[in-house]
């Protein structure tokens, strides 16, 4: 039961039974009932989707979609993307609270010393076909990492959970260009840490060993961090589920954090962003868009990157990202056809009193796709980029889980099938 909390009751009454539900209250968002007096009464609640169910307690994440806020332990999403670096902001997500000069440092440091892949686990990339998606990729390699880290592993030693937590951070940048490097036949590149983590990852992606003078551009890497930070955690989403229920079994953590990478894959979750290119080649030019978003209200086809699931006003990450798509844009004076063809959905959808009356504002999605593009990050590479910046998130809350007592998760269903007790040998069913 959460600390420091008001408790009161709701009642149930089933079959002219009262059964007490306890009502606990939260430091923001909704209260919760305890519904477990449900089973006493002989009775499950039926929830598709888990749209109003808390299956679990958190102090890392809130989100309050009505008024457009996104807090991680307590501060303020636009406050972070401005003022902290990412790591910075994973520092916090783990540990509750910023780091001071010195707790950075040394955090810095541990990260640094962990960048580096085993080179055993080079060959794991070998056994790709060339033309794999990264994220197929992504999901492999990281799971694979349970059989470099597993033997020695303690799940109830704080000190393997930290250090776990440190080499997933540390690592997934490295994971995530060698995906793309692979992808691209071109050589792996090791990682520098007298780059910081952002710079670190463009200098894998995008220098070859010919590049002895690579410089990183300090917009683009700016730019990359925000889009971090902006995507580190998002509460209970289906990935930081998906984690946290792989993680309630007792799973290899790695194994447990390739899961949420699948789970993220899909395109209503982390492929977002890669599904706004799409629609951007779908629409084809400039002067297609009246007719799209003709479609658009007629609702014969999605407006992919605008509205979101949990906000219903704005994405307070859009704000912020929209300040940092611009900066990008005009810093690298990029002439694309499709670059243009967002910018002119923007400008309709912010416009248009048929999507302000809908809240249909351009997400984080939007912004961060057209970001990645103008950077020179194909499409293919979007949702790896998510998975890297969300890895923060998903290892802190299985961490969190793992710092006190949990349950295994086991969901119930309603089962609507048949129900057949009598078994007809093969040779009398017709």
């Amino acid at each position: 039961m959460a600390e420091n909390v008001a408790e009161n009751n709701a009642t149930l009454t089933v079959d002219g039974k009262d059964y007490q539900l306890p009502i606990t209250e939260g430091t923001l968002g909704p209260s919760v009932i305890d519904v477990a007096a449900f089973q006493k009464a002989g009775y499950w609640t039926y929830d598709p989707g888990f749209m109003v169910t808390a299956p679990v307690e958190s102090k890392i994440t809130f989100i309050d979609g009505g008024k457009g806020e996104l807090l991680y332990r307590g501060y303020p999403i636009d406050q972070l993307a401005n003022n902290a670096e990412y790591l910075e902001v994973a520092y916090a997500l783990i540990h509750g609270e910023l780091p001071n000069a010195e707790q950075k440092t040394e955090f810095y440091k541990k990260i640094h010393s962990h960048t580096a892949v085993h080179d055993q686990l080079r060959k794991f990339f070998e056994g790709f076909r060339r033309d794999a998606h990264p994220m197929a990729i992504m999901v492999g390699v990281v799971g694979a990492l349970s059989a470099f880290y597993h033997e020695s592993f303690d799940v109830s030693d704080e000190r393997h959970r930290e250090i776990t937590a440190i080499r997933l951070i540390a690592k997934m940048p490295t994971l995530a260009a060698m995906s793309y490097k692979y992808s691209q036949g071109e050589p792996f590149m090791y990682p520098r840490n007298d780059f910081n983590y952002a710079e670190n990852f463009v200098y894998m992606m995008f220098a070859t060993p010919a590049d002895v003078n690579f410089q990183v551009n300090p917009i683009i890497a700016k730019a990359l961090d925000k889009i971090f930070t902006l995507h580190a955690d998002h509460e209970q989403n289906a990935s930081t589920s998906t984690v946290r229920l792989a993680g309630s079994t007792g799973a290899n953590p790695y194994a447990c954090i390739a899961a949420g990478i699948a789970a993220l894959w899909g395109p209503s979750h982390g492929g977002a962003n890669e599904a706004v290119l799409e629609m951007l080649d779908e629409i084809g030019t400039v002067e297609n868009v009246p007719a799209f978003m003709e479609k658009v209200k007629n609702r014969e086809v999605k407006l992919m990157g605008f509205g979101h699931r949990v906000y219903k006003n704005f994405d307070p990450r859009a704000q912020v990202l929209k300040e940092t798509c611009d900066e990008v844009l005009q810093a690298l004076g990029i002439n694309d056809p499709k670059l243009e063809l967002a910018m002119e959905l923007e400008k309709i959808a912010l416009e248009d009193p048929f999507f302000i009356e809908r809240n249909l504002y351009p997400n984080v999605d939007f912004y961060s796709g057209i970001i990645l593009k103008a950077i020179g990050i194909p499409t293919s590479m979007f949702t790896v980029i998510f998975s890297l910046a969300r890895t923060s998130g998903w290892i802190s809350h299985w961490l969190e889980m793992h710092s006190e007592s949990f349950k295994i998760g086991r969901p119930r269903q309603l089962y609507t099938g048949e129900t057949r007790r009598d078994f007809v040998k093969v040779e009398e069913r017709k």
